[in-house]
């Protein structure tokens, strides 16, 4: 079953968003999480169905292969949604669903996306929409919740093969809140209690990992994971800016082509696909 890394994806994300609707009393509206789904599976379907209408030499057991990559990742994709982006209207979900999905297929170079679709239609919905917003705090501090989180994620990380890119950006961003807490003279438990966020978490071991629109060679993964922890750490400390770690992925998602060439690695494609084209 977890050949395909997506798949423990799927059921640890849907475990994460039963869990938080469970236990944190969210006010999560069960409409608003099917449009989300709902709306990610449809573009993914339709523009994978155009694309296959569109060329000629296509053959139907590829496109059977390609529908169960694309509607696999839209899901991820959608859940990703769920658990981090919140709204007042149907609209701004749809809105949010509609940008993740086509990002993947109007900004990439040489056929690889390089924003993280979650991230671009979490942004798309806060800059473009009035009644967006993430909640970084709605996991909580506890310390079940992080070793829940780690041990998951740390799953999925090993068969995808991109650990070094959450170790690296928990320890940089660890490093950086340890200098300014002694900085500060603040005590141990308040550097703890801003380490062991979910959000924090979930950002770092699904989001920031996502193999098909990270950089390709190890080396250009931690120098971009590095950036990424110092910029989060600049936005929230200098300018108080409670959803840093967002924009600091969304920021520099395209210096992933730089680093593409910079540093040359073959291209990750899942277990599962025979078809660079759809793979995503």
């Amino acid at each position: 079953m977890f050949k395909d890394a997506r798949n423990a994806q799927i059921l640890f994300l849907s475990l994460f968003l039963g869990l938080g609707v469970n236990t944190r009393d969210w006010t999560v509206k069960p409409e608003l999480i099917i449009t989300v789904i709902c709306t990610c599976l449809l573009t993914q379907g339709i523009i994978v169905g155009l694309q296959q209408l569109n060329s000629q030499s296509l053959q139907v057991w590829d496109f059977n292969k390609a529908s169960l990559s694309s509607w696999k990742s839209a899901l991820i994709t959608a859940l990703g949604l769920c658990l981090l982006l919140r709204a007042n209207s149907v609209n701004t979900m749809i809105l949010a669903g509609v940008f993740a999905i086509a990002s993947k297929f109007i900004l990439h170079h040489r056929g690889k996306h390089f924003f993280n679709p979650a991230n671009f239609g979490m942004i798309a919905a806060l800059t473009l929409t009035s009644d967006a917003w993430v909640s970084p705090g709605q996991w909580g501090t506890e310390t079940w919740y992080f070793l829940f989180f780690l041990g998951l994620g740390g799953m999925i990380l090993k068969q995808v093969g991109r650990w070094e890119t959450s170790a690296t950006f928990l320890t940089t961003y660890a490093g950086l809140e340890a200098v300014r807490s002694v900085y500060l003279g603040w005590s141990l438990d308040v550097y703890t209690h801003q380490l062991m966020s979910g959000s924090l978490l979930l950002f770092a071991l699904f989001m920031l990992t996502d193999p098909r629109s990270i950089p390709n060679a190890s080396q250009s993964r931690i120098v971009w994971a590095i950036m990424i922890a110092s910029l989060t750490f600049i936005l929230q400390h200098l300018f108080f800016l409670s959803t840093a770690l967002f924009w600091a992925l969304f920021i520099l998602s395209p210096l992933t082509l730089v680093f593409d060439e910079i540093w040359s690695a073959p291209r990750f494609i899942w277990l599962n696909s025979r078809s660079t084209r759809f793979s995503v």
